[in-house]
């Protein structure tokens, strides 16, 4: 089969150029060579915010928006969230492969194990104010933990490697808990290591005076499932971060919080705080045609619906209603759940929604769940982070083995003015 290539006239020059096409890219390198006066002075590639810009090769995640596709490690996503869980899932991310129960018993055991932190974090932790964002707190204890675990700087050594990424995954958990005990003043509950990943998570969470904590199955479950779906998507913001300070050869635990202070932004991992805003606005099912008229007009946006990759549907968002069926089966119906349905009923038959393609998202739904289960708004985005941790890990991980890769350090097209000098007799300026 003839070598796929691209030819590229440079209408400037009358120039031709072949460059190589290869998994459906070209390399922006190859536009170096297409020069107009001498040496460099070769073509750049502008693609802000990286919209048609491929920065690795990957066999993490697999998506096609416009198929509704999302896969792990080759595994659709709605097969994962039906017969897997978020620690088998997170061994998949990592290894490759999906663990036999040799493998998986030894996993999660060791996870387990490492769930508890050094008393000096909650010291750290009781350090910040009393209403502190447990995103904020997140962000700067997991950095801190770079100083608890000096061999995590030993990249290159895979059993340090290893140790990382299991001291990461399972004491996220316990960060975001005591984060979010610390803002209501509560003591912090330590881990129980008869609990699943989940289940222990909302042990920290909720355990008062009981001696034994039992979580409701239900809840333990849609916790896995929401972890499950929120694990990795491909080169998303946060995990474009977490690779490109990795490029730089920092350690796991400092590109994780790096990573985490991505997603501590609205635009990204608060989105389903915003949701939930939004239908507290809309207030009734008999608000809901007014509302989506005014997102008609332009005054105001229908938060969780559309998305940057996915052009039909989420593949998430069909999960993620039904495991709110199931929570709001054990802890009551909830009216916004109403106010939900009827949005997502009125948008998908109008023809504005169905022109644009808006269909709901993962963040739809899943911010009613997080309210019904008893988080607060505030712990949305902690909650994101604590499911995307393991395949932040792997992309890291990746990224660091890849041959390829350097240090990250995109190029810019400069339009600032062109060279000046100062007057030959000036003055410096003085501070008063």
């Amino acid at each position: 089969m003839a070598e796929e290539t691209l030819t590229i006239t440079d209408n400037r020059t009358g120039l031709r150029y072949e460059v190589r096409i290869r998994d459906g890219a070209i390399a922006a390198t190859d536009l170096q060579k297409i020069v107009s006066d001498g040496p460099g002075s070769g073509l750049l590639s502008y693609d802000p915010a990286f919209l048609n810009t491929a920065s690795c090769r990957s066999a993490i995640t697999f998506i096609d928006g416009e198929r509704s596709i999302l896969r792990y490690r080759g595994y659709p996503v709605e097969e994962l969230a039906e017969r897997s869980t978020f620690l088998e899932v997170a061994y998949l991310l990592i290894h490759g492969e999906l663990p036999d129960p040799t493998q998986h018993r030894v996993w999660v055991d060791a996870i387990t194990h490492h769930t508890l932190l050094h008393e000096n974090i909650k010291k750290l932790i009781d350090g910040f104010h009393h209403d502190a964002h447990p995103m904020g707190i997140l962000v700067g204890t997991v950095g801190a933990l770079s100083t608890f675990y000096p061999d995590a700087k030993d990249i290159f050594n895979v059993e340090s490697r290893r140790l990382q990424i299991l001291r990461l995954i399972a004491k996220m958990p316990t960060l975001a808990a005591f984060a979010a005990r610390h803002a209501i003043g509560m003591p912090y509950a330590y881990p129980d290591n008869d609990l699943s990943y989940a289940g222990n998570f909302l042990n920290m969470m909720w355990k008062a005076t009981e001696l034994k904590y039992e979580p409701n199955p239900v809840l333990e479950r849609a916790l896995d499932v929401l972890l499950i779906l929120h694990a990795d998507h491909e080169q998303n913001l946060s995990t474009n971060v977490m690779r490109a300070v990795g490029s730089s050869h920092a350690d796991p635990f400092s590109a994780t919080a790096a990573a985490a202070a991505a997603l501590y932004g609205p635009l990204h991992g608060g989105a389903n705080e915003q949701v939930l805003r939004m239908l507290k606005e809309v207030g009734s099912v008999s608000r809901v045609p007014d509302y989506v008229k005014r997102v008609r007009a332009g005054e105001m946006r229908l938060m969780g619906f559309g998305h940057r990759i996915y052009k039909n549907y989420d593949p998430r968002a069909e999960i993620i209603k039904k495991v709110a069926d199931d929570v709001l089966a054990v802890t009551g119906r909830s009216p916004l759940l109403d106010i939900a349905l009827e949005l997502e009923r009125v948008a998908l038959a109008d023809d504005y929604f169905i022109k644009h393609r808006l269909y709901p998202n993962v963040d739809f739904y899943s911010g009613i769940i997080y309210s019904a289960i008893g988080f607060p708004v505030e712990m949305f985005p902690v909650l994101f982070a604590i499911g995307r941790a393991p395949g932040w890990l792997a992309q890291w991980q990746e990224g660091l083995l890849d041959p390829e890769q350097k240090i990250a350090r995109p190029r810019q097209v400069y339009t600032g003015p062109a060279e000046r000098h100062l007057p030959a007799v000036r003055q410096p300026a003085v501070a008063r």
